[in-house]
């Protein structure tokens, strides 16, 4: 991979996913589209660029999909979580009474952990059959939606967890991974979207979580992207970023209430 072939990669992945690749990215990048030119049986770098231009409705998905991070785990960050049950849910329950509509988006899902381990944290608390509750699960990386939806996690995924969850959530799924139960799949939708791009999503939501995701796009990138949260978020709603994560000289339409967790301004 040249110096022009990696130039040329940025640029793309910056015009179509606003990820801001840098040259410490370079070996990561290299081991990640290099397997796609062996799959395509292509020469070199250049001539997957040349392919890809070419072809961009077969292959820009499967490009998008190899430059994405995916780390990720259930209750990762676990004081999130913990505010989530402890302080936001408490507030829901007193606020939305009347309408008894919630929701929540979780933005840059990745496989599935995090709207997971958020519908977890609210099952116990939010009666279905007097709540309409759902979770938005989106993200730029089509594989990792499928993997989310299909919900089925290696035992070596959950063996952190509290055993009572994975026993009140988790069927098994073969003699070492483990299966969501549907009653808990039946909170939450997956959906491709670039966060960048158009969001079709009418209503209001009332929690967002989108963390280490904003750490791959430039700061003017991440206000226009703040600013649109804070209009699709309710008043007071909560917003909860990553731990390496800060809106300090991003916006100032929210403010801190813990760490890494914000409130809209009203």
């Amino acid at each position: 991979m040249t110096d022009g072939d990696f130039a040329q990669i940025q640029q793309l992945a910056k015009l179509r996913t606003g990820i801001e690749l840098g040259e410490h990215k370079k070996e990561m990048i290299y081991s990640r589209i290099v397997r796609r030119i062996r799959t395509l049986r292509l020469g070199d770098f250049h001539s997957y660029l040349e392919y890809l231009e070419a072809n961009p409705e077969a292959e820009l998905t499967n490009f998008i999909n190899a430059i994405t991070t995916n780390l990720t785990s259930f209750f990762r960050e676990s004081h999130h979580f913990d505010y989530l049950k402890n302080q936001v849910v408490p507030e829901l329950l007193a606020r939305k009474k009347a309408s008894g509509r919630v929701r929540i988006w979780s933005a840059g899902c990745s496989t599935g952990e995090e709207p997971y381990s958020i519908a977890m944290t609210i099952q116990g608390q939010l009666d279905r059959e007097r709540w309409d509750c759902k979770i938005l699960a989106t993200d730029l990386d089509t594989n990792v939606l499928a993997h989310g939806k299909a919900g089925v996690y290696a035992q070596d995924r959950i063996g952190n967890m509290d055993p009572e969850l994975v026993r009140r959530f988790f069927n098994e799924a073969g003699p070492s991974s483990r299966a969501v139960k549907e009653s808990l799949k039946q909170l939450i939708r997956f959906n491709q979207l670039n966060l960048l791009g158009d969001w079709p999503m009418k209503g209001r939501f009332d929690v967002i979580f989108c963390r280490n995701v904003v750490i791959y796009f430039s700061k003017d990138t991440q206000r226009q992207l703040f600013d649109r949260f804070a209009n699709i978020i309710e008043p007071e709603g909560y917003m909860f970023i990553g731990h390496s994560e800060s809106l300090h000289g991003v916006t100032n339409r929210f403010e801190s209430v813990g760490r890494t967790i914000y409130r809209k301004l009203a």
